[in-house]
């Protein structure tokens, strides 16, 4: 589910000061952008009409990432997946992945990934929750309006390793 890839130098030392005294914390989103979105429609138009009246199967996959970039700043990508399917017919398939670029300076070390992986995406989902449903209304079927999710929950899961699917890279 998440994971950051840090590029630490060859004697383990990352470059961060950990929040030395004297010098203050600063965190703020640079820019944030549709890295890659797709959405397939297979049956199309035969899956609009057999959509109508009926209750699909909706699968929902969220993934994030996190990267450095440079001295001080962090690439955060937020990926939505969604599968429709009706009597275990493929109706669509959407996906996003949706970064943000970060600049973060002087977090203690041990702020950092929790900071990476449940702040950052916390302020991403919005903007990227309504890509994804403009995307799927755009596609001719209704919009999936996700609820917000609980990145600390998730987070907290990866750490504890209650979840299979949630692997660090």
């Amino acid at each position: 589910m998440s994971s950051i890839d840090d590029n630490t130098s060859e004697n383990g030392e990352n470059g961060k000061n950990g929040g030395a005294a004297g010098q203050s914390v600063a965190f703020s989103m640079i820019s944030q952008y549709v890295k890659d979105l797709s959405f397939e429609n297979p049956r199309a138009p035969d899956s609009l009409q057999k959509m109508q009246g009926s209750n699909p199967d909706i699968k929902i996959s969220v993934n994030i990432n996190a990267k450095k970039m440079g001295e001080e700043g962090y690439e955060v990508a937020l990926s939505l997946s969604a599968t429709a399917k009706v009597e275990k017919e493929t109706m669509f398939i959407a996906e996003l992945n949706y970064g943000a670029l970060f600049g973060v300076r002087n977090v203690p070390d041990e702020q950092l990934q929790p900071l990476l992986l449940i702040e950052c995406p916390r302020m991403m989902f919005p903007y990227a929750r309504r890509v994804f449903a403009d995307a799927i209304r755009d596609g001719g079927f209704p919009p999936i309006m996700l609820d917000p999710i609980d990145f600390a929950a998730l987070y907290n899961q990866q750490q504890q390793g209650v979840d299979e699917n949630i692997r660090p890279n």
